[in-house]
């Protein structure tokens, strides 16, 4: 049955769907490239829905609060992106999974995997379309320690420890340079973001999705694509300018972490 699956799973085209969560369509911050409001909410909410298929992708499931110049980051897990079977539809979907999960199944694309989730409640607050994975099986394993060593990117195969992600800092990434050519590779990562408009009012807030970029700072896919602006109280925008991202890497130096890519070799951090 498993196999016939994912027979199946490999000639499903994308059906992601853009929606809109602001005001502001122009800007590709702003897209979301999760299927429509209107699919996901024809799913009753915190009913577990049964899901199959094969991993395309996995990357890191992390939020970003601004608040005008000030940032911070939630490590809550890691995204899966398969092509599959969800509530009987077949297409491609992203589901989130815990720290724990990834822990313990190490997951990586090719892998056949199964289990139930739950559609997520707001939109505006994952880039995945279902979270609270339970009942997680891998069927079968993808290509592993013996295929040979890619090094070049997109970079695939097993991701870090969230651990890893925080200490390594990113840089901003265009988001259509992402969605081209970074959506499968494992230090590519596509955050939500809640911004704080007013310090003093907290309620008031306004989201987005932003892309950036944890690889090596040699890779010849990287663009950094326009500086962001956040907004602020009273009509006022801060710009984070390049030398933001440059501080944020600022502390990789030329160590080597060899459990970084444990399929691909030995990463170094640069």
């Amino acid at each position: 049955m498993s196999v016939q699956v994912a027979s199946a799973a490999r000639h499903v085209l994308p059906l992601f769907e853009p929606f809109i969560i602001t005001s502001c369509p122009s800007c590709p911050l702003f897209l979301n490239r999760n299927v429509s409001s209107d699919r996901i909410a024809g799913m009753d909410e915190g009913r577990k829905i049964s899901w199959h298929g094969r991993i395309i992708s996995v990357q890191p499931r992390i939020k970003l609060t601004r608040s005008f110049d000030q940032r911070s980051h939630s490590y809550l897990g890691y995204n899966l992106r398969l092509a599959g079977t969800i509530g009987g539809e077949q297409r491609e979907f992203a589901v989130a999974v815990g720290k724990a999960a990834h822990a313990r199944y190490n997951f990586k694309a090719g892998d056949e995997v199964s289990g139930e989730a739950e559609p997520v409640a707001d939109q505006r607050l994952e880039t995945a379309e279902f979270y609270k994975a339970s009942g997680i099986e891998v069927i079968a394993q993808g290509p592993g320690n013996s295929q040979p060593a890619v090094l070049s990117p997109p970079f695939l195969g097993v991701c870090p420890d969230l651990e890893v992600y925080r200490q390594r800092g990113h840089r901003r990434l265009d988001p259509r340079t992402y969605e081209g050519k970074c959506t499968n590779c494992i230090w590519g990562c596509r955050m939500t973001v809640e911004m704080i408009i007013d310090q003093w009012n907290p309620s008031q807030k306004r989201y987005r999705f932003e892309t950036f970029c944890y690889g090596p700072k040699s890779c010849s896919f990287y663009k950094a694509g326009p500086t962001r602006k956040v907004p602020g109280r009273k009509g006022m925008s801060y710009t984070e300018e390049d030398w933001v991202d440059e501080d944020a890497t600022s502390r990789r130096g030329g160590r080597t972490i060899s459990r970084v890519m444990p399929i691909q070799g030995t990463f170094w951090l640069i």
